[in-house]
């Protein structure tokens, strides 16, 4: 739970952020908590917001080059987690992009 800044508790549902590499292709994952919120009506939806936020704060070509040439298929690198709620109001975030050449 977080502060609105007016002493206010403020909810919201913390979702894990990763990039999972396969062999074609580099996917956004999204761990969702077992204690979701019942205005989570639409998983798509959810998965959409927790991507646009993550690539509003990461440069996307930059992290997934980064991942692409450190990760192996099947390899999943996590970049930190996104706080929302369910009318699409991000509460917190704390994604951190992997460095080229590490």
């Amino acid at each position: 739970m977080s502060d609105d800044g007016t002493g206010e508790a403020v909810d919201g549902d913390t979702f894990g952020v990763g990039v999972r590499v396969t062999e074609s292709e580099l996917r956004v994952v999204v761990q969702v908590p077992s204690d979701i919120d019942s205005g989570w009506t639409d998983p798509e939806s959810f998965q959409g917001m927790v991507e646009q936020v993550l690539w509003d704060r990461l440069d996307q070509e930059e992290t997934l080059r980064a991942i692409a040439s450190a990760n192996e298929p099947g390899e999943t690198t996590m970049l930190g987690t996104v706080t929302l709620q369910p009318d699409g109001t991000v509460v917190d975030s704390s994604l951190e992009a992997p460095s080229l050449g590490e």
